[in-house]
């Protein structure tokens, strides 16, 4: 099995109800995304996917949080905008981009929202 990694970034703020004082202000990230993809075998280019595809697509799904207030966009309105449910949003608006591809698996989308504090939504 092949895997290659493509990451983007964009800054966002949000508020959270985690029992953490200090999260529950309005605080921003700059945030850092990666989305893992998987093939069993190679296409007739020898890649699994050109990285700038891949990187095109990530970006298309990450660019609507960019600038933004998470906790009012209305995906975010019925869950709160954790790391997590950052990384589980994510990977189902890709899983929608890669649908027609059944050869590309989408294996995780990992959120960073600090160095060294990770979330990922694994397939």
């Amino acid at each position: 099995m092949f895997e290659l990694m493509v990451e983007t970034s964009f800054s966002a703020a949000h508020r959270l109800k985690v029992g953490n004082k200090k999260c529950e202000n309005l605080h921003g990230h700059n945030w850092k995304v990666q989305l893992f993809l998987s093939a069993n075998e190679l296409n007739k280019a020898g890649i699994v996917l050109d990285f700038k595809e891949a990187k095109r697509r990530l970006k298309k799904v990450a660019e609507p949080l960019d600038h933004s207030y998470l906790n009012e966009l209305p995906f975010f309105k019925k869950i709160g905008p954790t790391s997590e449910n950052i990384a589980g949003y994510l990977y189902q608006k890709l899983k929608v981009l890669f649908a027609k591809n059944k050869k590309i698996k989408i294996n995780k989308v990992t959120v960073w929202e600090s160095e060294g504090s990770t979330a990922s939504y694994f397939s």
